[in-house]
């Protein structure tokens, strides 16, 4: 992570990688399959690809034998394209914080594989391209139940 978001390094970032890796962004179905592919996606699409106030801060992290899983909070102010999270969708303006799930194999030390995870109704909720009171989705709330431990049940009319 560091090389992608602290040294914002495509080269860097490759270092840590199979000679075959596979980097999928699932709710967008972004990313790269093989060398050639997933360095063109870092240098091209993901790398520089973030407004200056892009943060990522660790939840709780699940170490095995060959998979780590990361619990992470990512917010940012979408001010500049972002392939990955909002691909084709000009700046907003607006402040998005959303939880991600990291699920990365690893294969002789070095990383295999990365498939992130983000509720997209979420994201499209804060940047105001998704009405939630149209459709079961929650905007930042949905990042703010899961830092606090509290559940509110919102979306059941009958909990009130």
């Amino acid at each position: 992570m560091a090389s992608e978001f602290v040294q914002h390094s495509d080269d860097a970032t490759m270092a840590t990688m199979t000679a075959d890796p596979v980097v999928q962004h699932v709710p967008t179905s972004i990313g790269g399959h093989g060398h050639d592919d997933v360095l063109r996606f870092y240098r091209d699409h993901f790398v520089d690809a973030f407004p200056p106030d892009f943060e990522v801060s660790d939840i709780p992290r699940t170490v095995g034998p060959d998979r780590l899983v990361d619990e992470l909070m990512v917010s940012f102010t979408h001010t500049c394209e972002m392939p990955n999270f909002l691909p084709r969708v000009v700046p907003t303006g607006r402040h998005v914080r959303v939880p991600v799930v990291a699920i990365v194999g690893f294969s002789d030390g070095k990383v295999a594989s990365e498939h992130i995870y983000w509720d997209q109704a979420s994201v499209l909720v804060q940047v105001g391209l998704l009405d939630p009171a149209q459709v079961p989705a929650r905007g930042v709330e949905q990042a703010q139940t899961l830092e606090t431990e509290t559940i509110d049940n919102a979306l059941l009319p009958s909990w009130r």
